[in-house]
């Protein structure tokens, strides 16, 4: 069994072991098999700790899942509120640039709407819409 390598980080005391992210349910079953066959004979794990480690895992899988659905939807909504600013003057915070949206572009941290004279405004706190 191939075990990543452990990586002991001498500023930060911090131990890392791949990207928490990307493990999933088959690399925690081959987790728990490998602490099933490496434990100690004279004091071995109760049953009822590997149930409780599964259903851990399974509550961590599960709110992960749930965030990305979040995350998919506050984009749609993102988007959808976006959309209603076509065709709207819209003045910068500054009040140098203005003009009537044209297309809207949606980033991951904001939305920026662009002119028809091809400007790109920021929409921040302090834009005017009208």
């Amino acid at each position: 069994m191939n075990v990543p390598a452990i990586t002991n980080t001498a500023n930060t005391g911090r131990t890392d072991v791949g990207n928490a992210a990307t493990v999933d349910y088959q690399s925690f079953l081959k987790l728990l098999v490998a602490q099933m066959r490496n434990q100690d004979p004279t004091a071995p794990m109760e049953s009822t700790e590997y149930v409780a480690q599964l259903a851990t895992f399974s509550q961590v899988e599960q709110q992960v899942q749930m965030n990305a659905k979040l995350d998919d939807i506050l984009q749609a909504s993102a988007l959808s509120q976006a959309s209603g600013l076509i065709g709207r003057e819209v003045v910068d915070h500054t009040g140098k640039e203005s003009g009537i949206v044209k297309e809207i572009k949606l980033y991951s941290d904001g939305v920026i709407a662009i002119l028809e004279s091809g400007a790109q405004v920021p929409i921040l706190p302090g834009v005017t819409i009208r």
